[in-house]
């Protein structure tokens, strides 16, 4: 491990470590500001001078979420807080000193976090404005319910002050490595009584040891498989093509499980300190949280049951298990997913770009190199291949032959996973373009060959299944008529 990933795993620890006393603290206010004032410390120890760049954001961003309309305060935060990360990763250009790898991270979440409470407020706006609308307009039975829904969090939204959303932003939780979480979310764990609640020691206890668990393959396979050799012209002038090609699995693993220990032990900071928890009956989501109405539920919270849902950015055990790549992607960073989901997907105008537009904006969110969009740009024309073979062979198999299917499918999906990724570790295009180069681009020319044989067994398909439908028809029971003539009737 480097020097800054022992320092990064030194403040992850010590911020788990501080979540027992934050806990302790009764005074919501003076709770508030030792979690920013942590969250702060955390910021400056691992990025130093370049802790200016996240005070620099935050305030622009706030800046544009108080001072634009509400209408509009949504489009002005993301433009502001998506445009400073162009400056933010290129800063190297304008002869200032380059932001390390941890620094980058932080970013991307404060980036997330203040443009996502904007998105929150301008939401919240255009319900409230619709009901006013809707009461002014229309003559309702005084009795009735009105249609939309107004919560006291929508009229609070419309009442932020720049120190609740610096508090939110800098917030020790999840400050490091995430999870993203809603501003809602924060603001429950400072006025709701859960946190007193939740089984917090027990579920950061059973995290912690799957981090143990995830860091110790890490290292194994780090050590027996390291990514510098696949950049060696040892790599290249003395291994065969068939080794460079299955380099890809021990490659895709060891990011895995990297990620997996960073996710768990960013996961314990917030279990340690009770943050996200909310008892079962709320049907809670991951990123999102509660979607019933849960504030009633604290004048018995001591008679409940809680989980930790909504801060579980990984479902591991699910990406591990699952057979297909499209599976497999709804498990993974799923906090992040829902923010995309929310704020890109669903608002984007024009309905058949979203897909599109989606995967583009987490590319450029990730970062600029040539690496995070060969790997993140390739999932969204590698899943409608796997969509169409699902339907070709897979959809109405059974028993025996659906089980090897499956198995089929698993290796498809891993092998994609991790020839895509591939490119996202090695980052620049010389790198990819010598990698997949050696490999006669095996992975691309494969996929072309199954969409076009898909393609063909799809006509081949339909074709048969016009057929037998004509047939039937022809041969319909005397006495009865055929389809076509009861569609004639």
């Amino acid at each position: 491990m480097s020097l800054d990933d022992v320092i990064y795993v030194i403040c992850l620890l010590a911020c788990i470590g501080a979540g027992s006393y934050v806990k302790k603290i009764r005074d919501e206010s003076q709770r508030k500001c030792i979690c920013s004032m942590l969250g702060i410390i955390v910021v400056v120890v691992v990025s130093g001078f370049h802790s200016l760049h996240c005070a620099i954001s935050a305030a622009l961003g706030t800046a544009s979420v108080l001072l634009v309309h509400p209408s509009k305060c949504h489009l002005v935060t993301f433009v502001v807080m998506f445009g400073y990360l162009v400056f933010f990763r290129l800063v190297y250009l304008f002869g200032l000193p380059a932001v390390p790898g941890h620094t980058n991270m932080i970013q991307m979440l404060l980036t997330l976090k203040v443009s996502g409470i904007a998105f929150e407020k301008t939401a919240a706006w255009k319900r409230l404005k619709a009901r006013d609308e809707q009461d002014n307009n229309e003559q309702r039975d005084v009795n009735s319910e009105p249609s939309i829904e107004i919560t006291d969090y929508d009229i609070d939204l419309q009442k932020l002050s720049a120190t609740e959303i610096v508090h939110y932003s800098f917030n020790y939780v999840g400050i490091l490595t995430g999870p993203y979480y809603r501003y809602r979310t924060y603001r429950d764990y400072f006025e709701m009584p859960f946190k007193n609640h939740a089984p917090c020691a027990e579920a950061t206890i059973e995290q912690l040891k799957s981090a143990v668990f995830y860091c110790s393959l890490y290292l194994l396979a780090n050590y027996i498989w390291p990514l510098e050799y696949a950049l060696s012209d040892e790599f290249y002038n003395d291994r065969s093509v068939l080794y460079r090609l299955l380099y890809v699995w021990p490659t895709f693993f060891i990011f895995r499980a990297r990620i997996y220990t960073g996710l768990t032990l960013s996961e314990c900071v917030c279990t340690m300190a009770g943050f996200g928890a909310y008892p079962d009956e709320a049907d809670v989501t991951n990123g999102e949280g509660p979607r019933k109405r849960y504030q009633h539920m604290k004048r018995d919270a001591e008679k409940r049951s809680y989980n930790f849902t909504t801060i579980v950015n990984t479902r591991v055990l699910e990406v591990e298990r699952c057979w297909t790549f499209r599976e497999g992607m709804k498990h993974w960073n799923v906090c992040v997913q829902y923010w995309l989901a929310v704020n890109v997907y669903k608002l984007f105008p024009i309905r058949k770009y979203r897909t599109g537009a989606t995967f583009l904006c987490s590319a450029y969110w990730h970062g600029f190199r040539p690496g995070h969009y060969f790997c993140i740009m390739g999932a969204p024309f590698y899943v409608p291949l796997e969509d169409m073979w699902h339907k070709l062979v897979r959809k109405d198999a059974v028993g025996l032959r659906r089980t090897v299917i499956d198995v089929i499918f698993w290796i498809s999906k891993w092998f994609a996973f991790s020839y895509l990724g591939t490119a996202f570790l090695l980052s620049s295009f010389d790198s990819i373009w010598r990698f997949y180069s050696s490999v006669y681009h095996i992975g691309y020319i494969t996929w072309a060959l199954l969409v076009a044989l898909g393609l063909y067994l799809t006509k081949l398909k339909k074709a048969a299944e016009r057929k037998a439908k004509r047939t039937a028809d022809s041969i319909a029971p005397s006495g009865e008529p055929s389809t076509s003539k009861q569609k004639a009737q």
